[in-house]
This record gives structure tokens, C-alpha cells and sequence, in this order.
């Protein structure tokens, strides 16, 4: 692969593109996988039977996907080479009893989401997003990508010690937005206004997966432009530069040495936990059984996972100009200085020496400088999917990512350029 151009916007621009279309972890696996039927993907059901037919293929569960592309004459015991992500961000989401209301305003009721700044979700235009369950079992992608919603922050004349002694904000009483007014609050009205904008009959939504999100779209920004402020960036942006990177990979895989894989999975945010997050059994199960329909034995299972590497892609912390003292002082990782190499070593990131130097040549034949990541030893460390797919699966994993501010905030900020160097080191990586 040769050196990439010093900054290729296109990549930014398609980007911001899949962020903006991409409200909740539904349709970013919804728009993921349009990308990769473009590129000659196709959908498998995990309630059908698979063929040991080559090319690339693909799973969705819920907010989850999980694709990966078959050379041509790939044997059963051909290790994989994976990147990892997740698709859920820290937000807003809707509570079973979703009407409420107090005071003559009419508002939604919501439940807090993983572990957001709740601060950047005031006085924000917000909409709704999400998927609906119907009666018949199928379901429905819903966005109302308008100001819809808003949590209006109390005014400083009635809090006049806000600047001091800082904003103290309470998760129940202070986080529900309002989106009109009345004091006729009746029970099904948000749920009978989102079949009205989905197109579904009345009564025909049972249930409901809802979440609020800024509809401020992403942008460039400063004077050269060289920063993208937008949301999700945690962590929709390795989504996206994993799909891209896949995609590219199998447009001249042929003979590839390894199986490439995108695994993107949803709850990360929560701990990981479920059957569409990366502690559940959905990657396994779609290795194994891609391994077995190629006619492999547990023998076989076994080798090529031994043989498997896992990039953990997420965002991690660039240097903050304000608060610098909150980071390593001998690890200061700036915007598009290239992705990050995130190392702890109480086993909070997956990474080890020789997941080091895997990663190190991937960026050397990509042309892609890197940068390690350590945090502060005063301070706890954050984790990722990283070691519970080293821990589960027995696979070696190592964890990287892009440097962004603002992280967990409804709007993060990251730089212009780091985006295209990810995702080409990600493609370097996958060709092996």
C-alpha cells in the first residue's frame, strides 16, 4: 500500500456524513452495512444455514454488525485480523412512560445513558431517534432530526452561585426536556406522534428503543479548518474508518493471508453486557461458524484463532491546552499527530509488546505516524472492548484509537486529518 496523501478531506467529508445519518446504533449499523453492500457485501441470517462460498459477508443484531470478507480458496484454519469497535455513545434515552409533564410543560421522560456530560446536553436543539418494535415483530428505524426536544437550563438569576460553586445538576429532576406545552398530559402521545413520522399505523408500535441527539450537524472548524467539532465521535468514527478500511481490503483481496473482519458492537458504553455487546457470544459464534462452513474441525477453530489479532479501535484523550496537568507528563498526544497506541498496564487496554509492534507495522507500511497513550497514574483509567475480547475470545488484541477532546460530551472535537490516517493504517492492518 503506498503513503497516503498528506490529508484526504473526502474521507472527513464522508464522515461527517455517516455522523450526522447515524443518530443511534441502529442506523449506524444500517448505514455501515449500505456501505458494504456497495462494495459487494451481503447480509446473512444467523437462522439460516451458511455456505463456504468466498467473498464478503455480513450479520446485523440490533445495534451491532458483525462482516467479514472469504478469499477465494481461504483454508478453514486462515486466522483473522479484526477491528473491533462500538457503536453506542453516552446520551439521553427514552423511559417505558415516556409522557410527562409538570408546571404547564409538556416533556419526555428519559433515563441517563452510560456516562455523558450532562452539561453539554442543556439548552441544545434535540432530536429523536431510535427503533421501533412493531406488532408483528418486525421493526422500524424512526429520526426526527429536528429541534424537537430541549433541557433548558435554569437561569442564573436563580442560581446565582452557578459560577462559583459550579453547576450541580441532579439526574432525575433536572434532565427530562420538555417538547411542549399543555398540562394535558396523556399516556401514548410521544409513541403515536413517532408512527405518525415513521409511517405506521396507529397502535402497531409495542415497543421501543429511543434515544435524544443534538440535529447541529458537524463541522469544520478554526481558521484553516484542520478540526471537526460533531457528535458520536465516541465512537462512530472507528466505525466508520473500519468500514471503509474493510471495504478497500476486499476490493483487492484475493490473496489475502488473513480473514478481515469488522466487528462493531453496541453497550460498550454500559459495560459490554449483552447479546449485541462485545462480552456476549456474537463474534465468536460468526468465527466459528465461518471457520466450520469452510469445513474446519475444533482443530482448526483452534489454530486460527490462535493465529487472530484484534485491533480495538476507540477514541482516546488528546493533550488538553487547559488542563494539561490532567495527563501523563511524558505522554501528551496532540490532534492529527496520528491514531493513538493505548497502553496500561493493569490490563485496562489490551495492549502488549508484541500487539505493539504489530500495530507499528501496520502504520510503517501505511506511511502513518503513531502515538502512545498512557493516563495519568494519579488518575483511574477507562477501558474498552479491548480486554474483555482478549479475555473471552483468547485472541490477541491490542487497543488504539484517535485522539479527541471533549469526550462524552453531546458535541466532541477531534482533528481534521487523524480520521484518513486511522483508516489507513486499519487497511494496512486487515491486508496483513
Amino acid at each position: 500500500m503506498s503513503a497516503p496523501s498528506p490529508f484526504d478531506r473526502g474521507h472527513t467529508d464522508d464522515l461527517m456524513s455517516f455522523l450526522a445519518a447515524s443518530p443511534t446504533p441502529y442506523h449506524a449499523v444500517a448505514n455501515a452495512a449500505e456501505r458494504l453492500e456497495k462494495a459487494g457485501f451481503r447480509q446473512v441470517a444467523e437462522t439460516d444455514a451458511w455456505d463456504a462460498t468466498s467473498g464478503g459477508k455480513y450479520v446485523l443484531r440490533g445495534g451491532a454488525i458483525v462482516a467479514w470478507y472469504v478469499p477465494e480458496g481461504a483454508a478453514p484454519h486462515t486466522p483473522f485480523r479484526i477491528v473491533g469497535a462500538h457503536t453506542d455513545s453516552p446520551n439521553l434515552r427514552v423511559k417505558p412512560r415516556p409522557d410527562t409533564g409538570a408546571q404547564g410543560w409538556r416533556q419526555v421522560a428519559v433515563e441517563i445513558y452510560g456516562g455523558p456530560l450532562l452539561n453539554s446536553w442543556l439548552d441544545r436543539d434535540l432530536g429523536l431517534a431510535g427503533r421501533l418494535s412493531l406488532r408483528d415483530g418486525s421493526t422500524r428505524l424512526v429520526n426526527v432530526d429536528r429541534p424537537l426536544l430541549r433541557v433548558p437550563q435554569l437561569a442564573i438569576h436563580l442560581d446565582r452561585s452557578v459560577n462559583t460553586d459550579g453547576l450541580k445538576l441532579d439526574k432525575q429532576r433536572h434532565m427530562q426536556p420538555v417538547w411542549g406545552l399543555g398540562d394535558d398530559v396523556r399516556d401514548g402521545d410521544l409513541i403515536a406522534f413517532l408512527e405518525d413520522t415513521a409511517g405506521v399505523p396507529s397502535g402497531e408500535v409495542t415497543g421501543w428503543d429511543l434515544m435524544v441527539h443534538s440535529v447541529e450537524p458537524p463541522a469544520y472548524l478554526g481558521r484553516d479548518r484542520e478540526l471537526v467539532a460533531g457528535p458520536r465521535m465516541d465512537n462512530l468514527l472507528s466505525v466508520h474508518a473500519g468500514t471503509a478500511a474493510l471495504a478497500a481490503v476486499a476490493g483487492h483481496g484475493a490473496n489475502l493471508p488473513y480473514l478481515p473482519v469488522l466487528a462493531a458492537f453496541d453497550h460498550e458504553e454500559n459495560g459490554s453486557q449483552s447479546d449485541t455487546g462485545a462480552d456476549g457470544p456474537l463474534l465468536g459464534s460468526v468465527l466459528e461458524r465461518s471457520v466450520f462452513t469452510r469445513g474446519g474441525s475444533y482443530e482448526d477453530r483452534a489454530r486460527a484463532f490462535a493465529g487472530t489479532v484484534c485491533l480495538s479501535s476507540d477514541t482516546g484523550h488528546a493533550v488538553h491546552p487547559n488542563y494539561a496537568e490532567r495527563h501523563d507528563p511524558t505522554h501528551h498526544p496532540r490532534v492529527d499527530g496520528g491514531p493513538l497506541l493505548k497502553v496500561n498496564v493493569n490490563n485496562r487496554y489490551a495492549t502488549d509488546g508484541s500487539g505493539r509492534s504489530v500495530f507499528a507495522a501496520a502504520c510503517e507500511k501505511a506511511g502513518v505516524p503513531f502515538q502512545s497513550f498512557v493516563s495519568h497514574n494519579a488518575m483511574p483509567c477507562g477501558t474498552t472492548i479491548g480486554p474483555i475480547t482478549a479475555a473471552r475470545h483468547g485472541i490477541r488484541t491490542v487497543d488504539i484509537g484517535v485522539a479527541i477532546l471533549s469526550m462524552h460530551s453531546a458535541r466532541e472535537l477531534c482533528g481534521a486529518q487523524d480520521p484518513f490516517l486511522l483508516a489507513n493504517a486499519l487497511t494496512a492492518f486487515l491486508e496483513g
